[in-house]
């Protein structure tokens, strides 16, 4: 085993703190990687505080947004060596066998998809530790190569958020000139409006905050809404083709799915608690409403690759790692535009 220095979470709404962990020696498939950059995703926030549906693994390293470069490989390794720069996301393992993992679909593994931290390995018992360390090792087929004409502080968040907002737009279809709206302009929304925009969608940004009105149209927005004037939504009624839903806060869903035209879709990618839905929104216009996840291997892969084509990363406050708990409040006040992403050499001051 290699001890690793971390930092992570002792208990439940604890402050993250410095710790020691230990990695295991690559075996045969696995990959060693030196982690350079790590997202800070809300959903470790959600985790190291305990504020989802609890049964969480204490204690905990989180993040799951890693660039690194490869340290070492095992013997078996085919797609990676030593130097090359690459990426982690959510998801370290799967069965393999089932439908999904067979179809590229790891993230829908029958059998539950390991994910990168607060989460066991395939022997039920091994914790597995996320991006706030230094090192970690992979199966190579969980390894994303990262292209070349990437800046690296801007990638991490892509290999969540990214795959997030790619998979269901390209899944649903989303095509030149289509009318999408993007609904919240945070982590989530603001690389969905990029992704879009290079899509060649027509693309508005739906937001509570008239002050990211700017900021939308820098993203690529050709459009915004305040959605705090109560007559704004009204005046858009009918005219969308998608609609990405990135809010994690209550909406009113009838309000939203009223943007769209006969025959559209408006995708939740955000975690809001369950709302009132009126059938008439759905079946008058044969409206969809539907769910996403993160992707899996093959599509992130070719959400990269999508992004490195259109000079696509994520906006970016780069911080030490002794700033993580400042940085956590702060997401949790929308207080970074937009993705907060740790330099990990901090870690060894």
């Amino acid at each position: 085993m290699i001890p690793t220095k971390a930092y992570g979470v002792a208990f439940p709404k604890a402050p993250v703190a410095p710790w020691t962990i230990e990695r295991r020696e690559p075996g045969p498939h696995d990959v060693l990687i030196n982690i350079l950059y790590c997202g800070v995703c809300h959903s470790d926030i959600h985790q190291a505080r305990d504020e989802w549906s609890g049964g969480f693994i204490f204690p905990m390293v989180p993040g799951h947004e890693i660039v690194g470069k490869v340290a070492k490989i095992g013997s078996a390794v085919k797609k990676y060596k030593v130097g090359d720069i690459v990426g982690v996301g959510p998801l370290v393992d799967s069965c393999r066998e089932c439908r999904p993992c067979r179809l590229g679909e790891e993230q829908f593994c029958e059998l539950d998809p390991i994910y990168t931290y607060n989460h066991y390995d395939r022997d039920g018992k091994t914790p597995t530790y996320g991006g706030y360390s230094e090192r970690i090792t992979v199966d190579e087929h969980f390894v994303l190569r990262i292209p070349e004409n990437l800046p690296l502080e801007g990638v991490g968040p892509l290999l969540c958020a990214g795959a997030t907002t790619y998979s269901p737009l390209r899944r649903f279809g989303v095509k030149a000139g289509d009318k999408v709206a993007v609904m919240g302009l945070g982590g989530l929304g603001h690389v969905g409006v990029k992704i879009a925009r290079a899509m060649g969608a027509k693309v508005t940004v739906m937001s509570h905050s008239p002050g990211k009105r700017d900021d939308a149209l820098r993203l690529g927005a050709h459009d915004f809404v305040a959605t705090n004037d109560p007559k704004a939504l009204a005046g858009h009624a009918k005219q969308f083709d998608f609609v990405l839903d990135t809010v994690c806060a209550p909406h009113d869903f009838d309000a939203y799915l009223n943007l769209l035209r006969w025959d559209g879709t408006m995708v939740l990618v955000g975690l809001p608690d369950p709302q009132p839905l009126s059938g008439f929104s759905l079946t008058l216009l044969r409206r969809r409403l539907a769910g996403s996840f993160i992707g899996g291997i093959r599509e992130t892969q070719e959400m990269l690759d999508f992004c490195a084509q259109n000079g696509i990363v994520s906006d970016v406050e780069v911080i030490p790692i002794q700033k993580i708990n400042e940085a956590y409040d702060r997401t949790v006040k929308s207080d970074v535009r937009y993705r907060f992403v740790i330099d990990m050499a901090s870690l060894k001051q």
